[in-house]
């Protein structure tokens, strides 16, 4: 006949408690820890329980008893289930009765759920109906799951407890401890309720409150990116060395083509081919793994009259391209953000984002490229047409990035009126010529 007990097996002020099931003569004694500890002056050994000296004692007391009735409840089922009994089933149970996992086997803590979606990454349905994430996805995941496993300490806060105070609580920890930028904290939300999301499909409860956890991107208020004319105060500026003079050609590369700073860096020769008389550059980019066919223009063909700048990586791009900035004497001061870098000690060094007024070139980094490729063609060139080339999959997303609000459209009300003004007054002012005889 089986016998369950529980004890300690240390004598120190936060001892483990151990369930010990004996189950025959013919089977060996199993230990496992239950995940509570105690401090051992607070145990009797005799009834193997909490002395009954506490509340606290007292609560716990009770809850041990039922995770023995638990148990002892489920041992009976063993021959019905046809389930071997071992040290992996009995820590099954006493997780199933502290609801660390569910009756599938999954677990209900926030850090495990994360890491599930971690690991089944190259099964998982993506946003364009295939399967696997991108890595730039996962690596989103394992730092959210970093920054839970922070966040929460020595307690393992479960997925049903995401509600919407979980959520301002861990979000003021984002902004006011971690230092994070809003927009930043706020994805962090956005990729927790995605977790939450997933494990509730797979069987682990939720709260009820999850669908009304406010995850909503803020609006771009700092819109960085480079005018026509500061374009072409960059090109005509004296550089004195051919570093920054190749540095200058991939960053008006750059903004001619509307790509990310990865997926530009990366183009060569291979990039460029000729489909039904037209050039076009072909590129899959790293980030959203979409397929992008730019066509080589004759600003672009200009730009790379003399080949393709040598390639360099994104740190030195993002470091040259502002000295690059400066000598064009980009100064106009704005809003923005500049990353700060300090010692942690032993050698690792903490980043954050120091927001204020600061000359432009201090802003500029290979972010600016796709911007102010965008920015400068809204209203020019069809938006579907550049929501191509940047790979927005909707005008509002575009429309965010670069920050266009109900002014910009105002003046492109305005500015289409005007023009049709001017069509009519043209046509009203011409006068019909008699027909030579």
């Amino acid at each position: 006949m089986a016998t369950l007990k529980f004890l300690l097996q240390s004598k120190s002020d936060n001892a483990p408690i151990y369930l010990r099931l004996s189950n025959g003569r013919k089977n060996p004694v199993i230990y496992r820890k239950i995940g509570l500890s105690i401090n051992y002056t607070d145990w009797s050994a005799t009834t193997g329980l909490p002395k009954q000296t506490t509340p606290n004692n007292k609560k716990l007391s009770t809850r041990l008893q039922k995770l023995n009735t638990f148990v002892s409840e489920k041992l009976n089922d063993v021959d019905l289930e046809n389930e071997t009994v071992n040290g992996d089933w009995l820590k099954f149970q006493i997780d199933l009765f502290f609801e660390r996992i569910t009756e599938n086997k999954k677990s209900e803590l926030i850090t495990d759920a994360i890491q599930d979606i971690i690991d089944n990454a190259e099964t998982r349905k993506n946003a364009k109906g295939g399967l696997g994430i991108s890595k730039s996805r996962v690596n989103s995941y394992k730092s959210l799951k970093k920054i839970i496993t922070e966040y929460q300490g020595t307690k393992k806060y479960k997925v049903k407890e995401v509600n919407v105070n979980f959520a301002k609580d861990f979000l003021k920890y984002l902004i006011n401890v971690k230092k994070y930028q809003v927009s930043y904290a706020t994805k962090q939300i956005a990729d927790l309720k995605t977790v939450c999301f997933d494990a509730e499909v797979n069987g682990i409860p939720v709260h009820f409150q999850l669908k009304k956890i406010d995850s909503t991107k803020p609006t771009n208020e700092n819109i960085i990116y480079l005018s026509n004319a500061e374009l072409t105060k960059i090109e005509n500026a004296e550089l004195p060395t051919d570093a920054l003079k190749n540095v200058r050609k991939w960053l008006l590369l750059g903004c001619n083509i509307g790509q990310r700073g990865g997926d530009l860096l990366n183009i060569n020769e291979s990039n460029f081919v000729n489909r039904n008389g037209l050039q076009v550059i072909e590129l899959k980019q790293q980030k959203t793994n979409k397929n992008v066919t730019i066509p080589v223009l004759e600003t672009t063909k200009q730009i790379l009259n003399t080949g393709l700048p040598y390639k360099i990586s994104i740190q030195k791009f993002n470091e040259h391209v502002k000295t690059v900035c400066q000598l064009a004497e980009i100064n106009e001061i704005i809003k923005g953000g500049i990353i700060e870098v300090t010692e942690k000690g032993k050698g690792n060094k903490h980043k954050r984002k120091s927001n204020g007024n600061y000359p432009k070139w201090q802003l500029i980094g290979s972010h600016v490229c796709r911007r102010s490729f965008a920015s400068n063609l809204y209203g020019i060139l069809p938006t579907p047409l550049i929501m191509q080339i940047t790979a927005h999959s909707t005008e509002k997303m575009l429309q965010n990035y670069i920050g266009k609000q109900g002014l910009d459209y105002a003046q492109q009300i305005a500015d289409f009126y005007t023009l049709q003004a001017q069509k009519e007054k043209k046509e009203t002012n011409l006068t019909v010529v008699k027909k030579a005889n």
